[in-house]
């Protein structure tokens, strides 16, 4: 047990050393994204699920607002740097990853009561039209489909950072961060009477495009 202990720290050592040199030697710079979607590269991206945030605010019967999150989801991204028009988003939401601050109240939000998690375990949302007002601006129309009910839904979207990933090196090549929101009307999608009303969806990420993809 001891050399196990002794191997990882050793290794958590050298990483640690290993980034120290990299930020000390001539050259290296720090990314930081700009906020101009032109610098983005046509290309695959993927959604980075470290850098994921899938809120959802939920009247909590008139008194307040519930907030809930979604732990996993995964996406492609197909951008068209020259006509933006024409990029594709698909994305897929677990149902069943849920969380909330009650104890034992995701378990039962993922159950056949409310999400049905285990008859209809993905939440998706496939764009159909992209439109860009400004470099930084603009809306993705796509159909989301939840609990086995389709339904026309436009995410209003923030570009809020791109351009090279941390050294422009293997791991990250280009990144595009995104900020998206829109609400959606429960009754739509089979939802019951509790929720009556709007429920406003956040998604805070990252999309990224490896350098040969």
């Amino acid at each position: 047990m001891q050399a196990r202990c002794g191997l990882l720290a050793a290794l958590i050592l050298l990483g640690s050393a290993t980034q120290a040199t990299r930020a000390q030697s001539p050259g290296f710079q720090i990314p930081h994204g700009m906020k101009d979607i032109a610098l983005v590269p046509s290309g695959r991206y993927t959604l980075d699920p470290n850098h994921l945030g899938i809120i959802v605010k939920v009247s909590h019967l008139g008194f307040s607002f519930s907030i809930f999150r979604f732990e996993r989801a995964h996406a492609i991204l197909d951008w068209n740097h020259d006509a933006p028009e024409k990029s594709q988003l698909n994305a897929v939401v677990e149902a069943g990853s849920i969380a909330t601050n009650v104890v034992g109240f995701a378990a039962e939000l993922a159950g056949d009561k409310y999400l049905n998690a285990a008859k209809y375990p993905d939440a998706t949302f496939v764009s159909t039209a992209f439109h860009r007002r400004d470099a930084t601006h603009g809306s993705v129309e796509g159909t989301f489909s939840l609990m086995g009910h389709s339904k026309p839904l436009t995410f209003e979207a923030t570009l809020v950072g791109a351009g090279p990933g941390f050294a422009g090196g293997p791991v990250l090549g280009h990144v595009i961060g995104i900020e998206a929101t829109t609400t959606v009307n429960p009754r739509d999608y089979g939802l019951p009477a509790i929720f009556s009303e709007p429920i406003e969806i956040a998604i805070e990420t990252e999309f990224d495009h490896k350098p040969g993809a």
